[in-house]
């Protein structure tokens, strides 16, 4: 079974054909329009590699700089006669979707282009089912009516006057989301009150403005940690999930304190936590465990990271599970 690398090797090699032809189709139409083209092209590719001969093998640099000033003429020569025959005057030249990697997904260091970066993240995307689940779960399906304007116990505020608090928190983290404001936002409160939900319609929104994002159940997380850890052989796709982690403009992690914890998976969660820290990297955490109850589970060094660089928003209220459909 082909991995997401070599999908994503086949994607660039089929842009790059798709893109050769259209250039050849373009030269066709350019030498029948704009006749003696053809003889210019064929001089500027000979005084190319004459002047990369010139410049690698005999080291004259006179020579080198004369026969560069000779294809610059030849080449200025081409563009005007393309233009002179209707057409753009770039209209021969190579044609990339991202010129920074030329359609070959590395960078001339070898660094991934911020291009394959996206490809990447749209698999991710689709292997999380995130991009099915924000077609339901958008702020333009959100239904505040569902949520009761009584106070709610001790808590002196109704649960819709809470939830409209924490739409406007939300809308900021959105809005200032490009800002070193270390903004992060912890979702927590019993289940069937809409964290789900809300992280799903942030990221709708911030994977519609082009950033990369990343959902994670913490069960999926575990998955990954010990996936990659423990297994020599792991899949590509495991390693690529694992880079993301760390890499992904917006990290989603729902349903923390569901999983199994130990001293491993602790100090795994707590590498991510405080690398995006440090990297100025936005998360989302939801939970169903209390501000107590997570510094219980995951120790004071991980409570801290959490509680201090993050904006707690409690939910509260009836399960409204049956109250959405």
């Amino acid at each position: 079974m082909a991995s997401i690398f070599d999908k994503i090797r086949a994607d660039y090699d089929a842009l790059r054909r798709e893109n050769e032809q259209t250039l050849r189709e373009r030269r066709e139409e350019a030498y029948a329009m704009a006749p003696g083209l053809e003889a210019v092209e064929e001089n500027i590719r000979a005084l190319g590699f004459e002047a990369a001969k010139a410049t690698l093998l005999s080291g004259d640099a006179d020579l080198a700089d004369a026969a560069v000033k000779e294809l610059e003429t030849y080449e200025a020569m081409a563009r005007a006669m393309l233009v002179e025959a209707g057409l753009p005057a770039d209209y021969l030249d190579p044609i990339y979707r991202c010129s920074r990697c030329k359609d070959k997904g590395y960078l001339e260091n070898g660094e991934r282009c911020s291009c394959m970066k996206q490809r990447i993240t749209a698999y991710l995307h689709r292997s999380s089912h995130i991009e099915r689940q924000i077609e339901k779960n958008n702020f333009g399906n959100f239904r505040l009516d569902i949520y009761s304007d009584l106070p709610f116990a001790d808590e002196g505020i109704s649960p819709r006057q809470n939830m409209e608090e924490i739409l406007a928190v939300a809308e900021n983290f959105i809005a200032t989301f490009d800002e070193a404001n270390d903004m992060n936002l912890l979702l927590y409160g019993p289940t069937g009150l809409g964290k789900t939900f809300l992280s799903h319609a942030v990221a709708a929104e911030l994977m519609a403005a082009g950033k990369s994002v990343v959902y994670e159940t913490a069960f999926g997380l575990v998955r990954i940690f010990e996936e990659k850890t423990f297994n020599r052989d792991a899949s590509d796709e495991i390693k690529m999930a694992y880079d993301s982690l760390f890499t992904a403009d917006l990290l989603i992690i729902d349903d923390l304190g569901t999983e199994l914890t130990n001293s491993f998976t602790n100090s795994q969660l707590f590498n991510i936590v405080n690398s995006r820290m440090i990297d100025g990297k936005k998360m989302i955490i939801s939970t169903n465990l209390s501000p107590r109850e997570l510094s219980a589970v995951y120790g004071d060094r991980i409570f801290s990271r959490i509680f201090h660089k993050f904006v707690p928003m409690a939910f509260f209220g009836k399960d409204l599970r049956w109250e959405a459909e």
